[in-house]
C-alpha cells in the first residue's frame, strides 16, 4: 500500500451526561501523517449514528479517502451503526475495529430497551457482518468489514496500525473526540 493512501477513522466521546455524543473523523495517511479532522455528533441512546457518520465523511469532501475505519459499532450508548448503509452511501469499504472480546450486545440491548426501540436496535445489530479476530503487533482486535474481505481487510488494519493494536486513524479520532467533547461540555 502506498504511503499516501488515506483512511478516515471515526470515534466518539460522550461527556458529562450530555444528550449528544461528539464524533470525530481523522484522515490519516498510511505513513501516519494526519491530513484532516472534522467533528459531528449523534444522539446518546438514539438511532441516528449511521446518518451522523455518513454526514461527517461527506462534509470532508475528500474523494482521496480510500477506507473508513470505525472505532465502534454501537457508539453513544447503543446507537447501532449500519455498516452496509455507510459503505453503500459513501462508496468505500468500511471496517469496524473493536478491541475487546465480547459475548455480543444482545443482553445489553435487552436490559436497556424494550418494544420498538429494542427491535430497531436488535435488527441493526443482527445485520452486521461477523467479527473476525485479528492479531496486530502482538495484540488482538476484532474486525467487521463491508467491501473488503479476508486478507485485504486484515492488510488495511495492519498497515494503518504501526504499533500497538489500535489503527492510527481511530486512535487520532478518539483523541480528537475526547478533546472536542470536553470542549463542548465546558462551553455548554
Amino acid at each position: 500500500m502506498k504511503a499516501g493512501t488515506r483512511a478516515v477513522g471515526i470515534a466518539e466521546s460522550t461527556a458529562g451526561g450530555s444528550e449528544r455524543s461528539t464524533l470525530a473523523g481523522a484522515i490519516v495517511r498510511a505513513d501516519r501523517v494526519v491530513d484532516g479532522l472534522t467533528f459531528g455528533s449523534c444522539t446518546v441512546g438514539g438511532t441516528d449514528g449511521t446518518e451522523a457518520v455518513i454526514e461527517l465523511v461527506e462534509r470532508l469532501e475528500r474523494p482521496d479517502i480510500r477506507y473508513i475505519l470505525l472505532g465502534a459499532i454501537a457508539p453513544a450508548w447503543y446507537n447501532v451503526l449500519d455498516l452496509r448503509a455507510i459503505a453503500r452511501t459513501l462508496e468505500r469499504p468500511v471496517l469496524a475495529v473493536t478491541f475487546e472480546a465480547s459475548a455480543g450486545l444482545e443482553a445489553g440491548l435487552q436490559a436497556a430497551f424494550s418494544g420498538e426501540e429494542l427491535s430497531i436496535r436488535l435488527a441493526a445489530y443482527e445485520s452486521l457482518p461477523p467479527r473476525k479476530r485479528l492479531s496486530v503487533n502482538g495484540e488482538t482486535v476484532f474486525v467487521r468489514s463491508v467491501g473488503l474481505e479476508g486478507e485485504r481487510a486484515q492488510t488495511v488494519v495492519r498497515v494503518f496500525t504501526p504499533e500497538g493494536g489500535r489503527p492510527e486513524p481511530i486512535r487520532v479520532a478518539r483523541v480528537a473526540a475526547r478533546a472536542g467533547g470536553r470542549y463542548r461540555f465546558r462551553e455548554g
